[in-house]
């Protein structure tokens, strides 16, 4: 089962850190938004192989946009 990763508020994607096919532990940093001045990191939430990154450096999300996906 694929666990899918969203953006929790608006932000922009400042750095892209994991590529698709990378295995992750959970905790590890995927992507890093900014918001307000702020680095917020977005975290896996469980142990896999990163499916897909669906956001690119330069971005702008949306709250419940959809980052990752984790299988």
């Amino acid at each position: 089962m694929a666990d899918e990763i969203r953006a929790e508020m608006v932000a922009n994607v400042w750095k892209v850190v994991a590529s698709a096919g990378d295995t992750v532990d959970e905790g590890d940093t995927l992507v890093i938004l900014e918001s307000m001045k702020m680095e917020i990191p977005v975290l896996a939430e469980g142990a896999g192989t990163l499916k897909q990154i669906a956001v690119n450096e330069g971005d702008v999300v949306q709250e419940g946009d959809l980052i990752a996906v984790i299988e």
